[in-house]
This record gives structure tokens, sequence and C-alpha cells, in this order.
């Protein structure tokens, strides 16, 4: 695709746990729309050799680190999760560089619009830096459904999660474009195949 010539507009993809949401943001990869992932971005910034994970290192030692240097994600989590001091820490270093690494990628986008993904889109306050935002949501009991065919856990621990997130109702009261995952695959497809047309006259999100 020949590169825009405006400043793309940011989509903002999201959905509770078992929604369909990474379905969703698989079938905008292949329609060849610029995509990033809020998980892939919170990866990126901790890598070796940049400088978060040299501070992380510095204020918790070197027993955060695996052997071959890369952060070892479940040692940070144990030290963490024991004193929300420090999770409050590493949260405010991370966030603004989370963050920033999203929004510089999604700048480079050379299709009209490209799409940020998360879980917590809303919750982060991240939705106000979007300009339109499509919410991927299924029925409660088709979540816990998915999530356990999915998933080695059990329906206590789905249920937690679901009462974590955002409650249903309140994403939806964010959404410009809601599409119901209730059926298979190929429906989900459709409708973003639909959405994908429809944001393509899009300027800034509006019509």
């Amino acid at each position: 695709m020949s590169t825009a010539p405006f400043t793309p507009w940011i989509l903002g993809l999201t959905g509770g746990i078992g929604s369909g949401k990474s379905a969703a943001a698989e079938r905008f990869v292949e329609l060849g729309v610029h995509l990033v992932d809020a998980d892939q971005a919170a990866r990126w910034v901790v890598e070796p050799g940049r400088p978060a994970l040299a501070s992380i290192v510095e204020r918790f030692g070197a027993g955060v680190l695996q052997a071959d240097g890369q952060l070892d994600r479940g040692a940070l989590r144990q030290l963490i999760f024991a004193d929300p001091s420090q999770r409050q820490w590493l949260e405010q270093l991370l966030h603004p560089l989370i963050g920033q690494e999203i929004f510089s990628y999604l700048a480079k986008a050379e299709t009209p619009y490209a799409v940020y993904v998360s879980p917590l889109l809303i919750e982060s306050g991240q939705h106000q830096k979007t300009q339109r935002i499509l919410v991927i949501d299924a029925p409660t009991e088709l979540q816990v459904q998915r999530t356990l065919a999915r998933d080695n856990t059990s329906a206590e621990q789905v249920q937690a999660i679901l009462k974590a997130q955002l409650a249903r109702e309140e994403r939806l009261r964010h959404a410009d474009d809601v599409v119901v995952n209730d059926r298979d695959l190929q429906s989900l497809h459709d409708e973003i195949d639909r959405l994908h047309h429809f944001y393509l006259t899009l300027r800034g999100g509006q019509p």
C-alpha cells in the first residue's frame, strides 16, 4: 500500500477475556493494517540493552535476569507483588515508556489508520489517545467457555479475571463500534472486513 498523504488515525481495539480480541487483531493484520499490541510493547521496553532493563536490574539485582540476559518475569513478579511500593515504582518506570513505544510505532503507519490493541485500553486511560474504539464483545458464558478451552485454568480463576476487568457494560459505553463475537471465526472475519472497508473511508476516525 502506498504511503498515505495524511497522518493515520488510531483505532483502539479492546475486549474482555475470551471475547475474541486477539482473533480480531490477527484479521486486521491479514488485511494489511498497521497494528501494535500493548503486551508486545511491554516486552519491547525491557529487552536487553534497553534503559528500562538496566534500571530494573539496578533496583532489584541480577536475580531478575535469566542466564541469557533476558528479564525473568516470574522472578520480578514475585518481588513486586510482595511489595506494593515496588510494584508502583515499576509501573511508574514502565508505563510512560510503553506508551511512548506504542504511539511512536503507530505514528509510522503507512495505512490510513492503525490499530492499538489492549485489554486495558479504557482502564489505562490510553483510549483517550485513540480516535475511535472498537469493542469485541461476547456473552459472559461464552467468554468463560472459550477461556477454559484455551487456557489451563479453572472456572473460578476465569470468573476472578472477569471481575477484575472493566465491567462489560462500561466497556460497551465507550465503544464507537461493537462486534458481537458469538458465532464462528468466519463470521468474526466478515465483521472485521466490513469495518475495515468502512474505516478506510474515514478521516481522523470520523465519517
